[in-house]
């Protein structure tokens, strides 16, 4: 299967692991950069001036000063007195937006920021499963313990047919994802089928309790780590636990395969516990001003022989700490090249209850490279972009990372 036709989504979660570059630059946006203080903005303006203060947003802020080389002064006055309702106001800043012809910078409706807030909260509600497209079929291939899936006996393989009354053919995992999801203690039906038979599966919805951070330990002596996304608040102290957990071990696997990223904060944070002194990321902004976010010395770090695991859709957040790490020669790269956004984003508040993410900076690694459509080159180059997903497949970028550290 190709990457680019794999879709990946935790239906409680907002943050999509996906492999087509669009969908990702138009989702998941807010990659890699959140003020955490930053709430609902519930003043309620005309839907004319909700486009006239968006227009002033990325006026001000947007991270290419020509604005992709346009007289950004035409989309203020296009629209004068045309804009009556919020559907208008979606639909003119949308177009506005487009013009700039960059994948990153979106407006977000009520329901859009509203998910957005519940994913970095992780006030999340769902049923509790991992999906993808699998030959055009929307399979479950993770049932999330103590989930209303798992007591509905929803099982790993099971095929998604109908949500409700709604026949899903054709639909890709995000329409699935919104069919499922909805309000707490409100039921949805699945149909699923498994091994050739028709199941049918009432479920309550409820808060699904997600972590962003897995441990173990691997061969009795190597930590093991998978940061799944650096979204939630919850992030670092979660990576404080599962070092605790490993420690220990006398070796380290990160495993970031399929982390799309997150907060910037909580990529440095992570970083900043192995490396002692140095760069960690440099942030340009559009005047030229760059921001280097330097290691704190705070006595010894985590010392230990690391091997971070990346692939096609380790991105944002995830290449700022693989970055981070390979260039300071703190660990060793091992999978395949990653996505390669190297732009920041901001998300602001809107009135209405919106949001804007708006594309704010480009960031390069602390030996000043820029990653942007580029991605991140391994150390060792091995195995696929799905290795970690297919069930009896050897893991090929794992067992590698085993060997090295075995070595």
């Amino acid at each position: 299967m190709k990457r680019k036709n794999l879709l990946i989504f935790i239906l409680s979660v907002l943050i999509l692991v996906i492999f087509n570059k669009v969908f990702l630059g138009a989702f998941l946006s807010t990659n890699a950069y959140f003020k955490q203080q930053e709430i609902i903005n519930r003043d309620e303006i005309s839907p004319q001036k909700l486009f006239d203060k968006t227009w002033r947003v990325i006026n001000k802020e947007y991270y290419e000063p020509s604005l992709n080389h346009q007289n950004w002064a035409r989309w203020k006055n296009r629209y004068n007195g045309k804009i009556k309702t919020d559907e208008d106001a979606r639909i003119a800043i949308e177009t506005m937006i487009a013009s700039l012809d960059e994948p990153y910078t979106r407006f977000m409706t009520k329901k859009d920021f509203e998910e957005l807030t519940s994913s970095i909260t992780s006030r999340i509600y769902g049923i509790g499963v991992n999906i993808y497209s699998n030959a055009g079929k929307t399979e479950i291939f993770n049932v999330m313990p103590e989930t209303p899936a798992e007591t509905a006996g929803l099982k790993k393989g099971d095929i998604i047919t109908f949500v409700d009354d709604k026949d899903i053919s054709g639909m890709n995992v995000s329409e699935v994802a919104n069919l499922v999801r909805g309000p707490e203690n409100s039921l949805v039906t699945l149909t699923i089928l498994r091994d050739g038979n028709k199941l049918t599966k009432k479920i309550k919805r409820k808060e699904i309790k997600i972590k962003t951070v897995k441990s173990s330990v691997i061969d009795n002596h190597i930590g093991y780590i998978k940061i799944i996304s650096f979204m939630s608040g919850s992030t670092p102290s979660e990576f404080i636990e599962a070092l605790n957990n490993t420690l220990n071990t006398d070796s380290l696997i990160i495993d970031l395969r399929g982390n799309t990223g997150g907060l910037l904060d909580n990529a440095v944070f992570i970083a900043d516990r192995f490396i002692n002194q140095g760069k960690i990321v440099e942030i340009i902004y559009r005047d030229g001003y760059k921001k280097t976010v330097r290691a704190k010395d705070e006595g010894l770090p985590f010392d230990k022989p690391i091997v971070v695991l990346v692939n096609g859709a380790s991105a944002s957040a995830s290449e700022i700490l693989s970055g981070a790490l390979k260039d300071s020669h703190r660990a060793t790269l091992v999978g395949n090249k990653t996505f390669g956004k190297g732009l920041v984003q901001k998300v602001v508040p809107l009135p209405n209850s919106t949001g804007l993410n708006v594309t704010i900076a480009r960031y390069l690694t602390p030996n000043g490279t820029d990653i942007n459509k580029l991605g991140i080159t391994p150390d060792i180059e091995v195995g696929t972009d799905l290795d970690f997903l297919i069930e009896n497949k050897k893991d090929e970028q794992l067992e590698k990372a085993k060997e090295l550290l075995n070595n």
